[in-house]
């Protein structure tokens, strides 16, 4: 294979090169049916997943506010036995001191239990907030993936419609890349890549490159024709084929 794509002369390569533009082409063409959908697909899994993941934290927020309360509660209830113990020690002590000493301890506890409490209602109010914010949230998520179930659908519905001609074109596609030696196959893709409208290979129109439309001298046109070396255009860099290679007649490309 390696010595048949040497064998090639270099109007056979501009031939290749023309034709698996015209293919390629033709494949941008089948993918532009699709439109942006593929990239709104991507864009709403990327925002559910988001809503996802804050749909998940949001209950690690909620978990962990529980947990709070759960520990105000305990502090709480051991503020109340602590209080019940010191009322009941007060009827046995043995001086003033020792009476003051666990008067100022229940007041200590009923003062825990006011904090414990006041946690407790906050982490509960930030509870409520949280699960609102929840509700929105999955609202929110909810008709994401009903959009985005759509878009599937609707995407899938042009995909099995073109899948056929896209892969019929793209194997045609991949014959005539074997026929192209890997140096020139590698600049063609490079030069299509940065070009805006996908043209890497264009012919001659009005004296002019069919890319960028930046006049050809007469002199470089004449070389183009000879079909003896690969020529590009000095301002955009596609490579340039004269009319006749690409099918089209003089007239045609004087008038395209």
């Amino acid at each position: 294979m390696a010595k048949q794509e040497k064998e090639l002369t270099v109007e056979e390569r501009l031939k290749a090169l023309y034709n698996l533009q015209k293919l390629l082409t033709e494949v941008d063409r089948v993918k532009t049916l699709r439109g942006d959908l593929p990239l709104e697909v991507q864009d709403l899994e990327d925002e559910i997943a988001g809503l996802q993941t804050r749909v998940s934290n949001f209950n690690d927020e909620i978990a962990a506010l529980n947990e709070e309360i759960k520990n105000q509660q305990a502090q709480r209830d051991n503020a109340i036995a602590l209080i019940d113990k010191y009322t009941k020690d007060q009827d046995n002590v043995r001086n003033n001191r020792e009476f003051d000493y666990l008067t100022k301890e229940i007041e200590y506890q009923h003062l825990n239990i006011e904090l414990a409490e006041k946690k407790m209602n906050e982490a509960a109010r930030k509870i409520e907030a949280i699960k609102m914010e929840i509700g929105n949230a999955k609202e929110t998520l909810d008709d994401r993936e009903h959009v985005l179930g759509e878009k599937k659908a609707e995407l899938n519905e042009i995909v099995n419609e073109t899948k056929q001609d896209e892969e019929k074109l793209r194997e045609q596609a991949r014959k005539l890349e074997n026929k192209i030696d890997a140096r020139l196959l590698t600049a063609f893709k490079r030069i299509r890549k940065n070009a805006r409208n996908g043209l890497g290979v264009v012919y001659v129109q009005r004296n002019a490159c069919g890319g960028c439309f930046n006049r050809i001298p007469p002199q470089r046109q004449m070389e183009i024709k000879m079909h003896k070396k690969i020529i590009v255009c000095e301002y955009c860099g596609r490579i340039l084929v004269d009319p006749a290679l690409a099918g089209v007649s003089e007239a045609e490309a004087k008038n395209a």
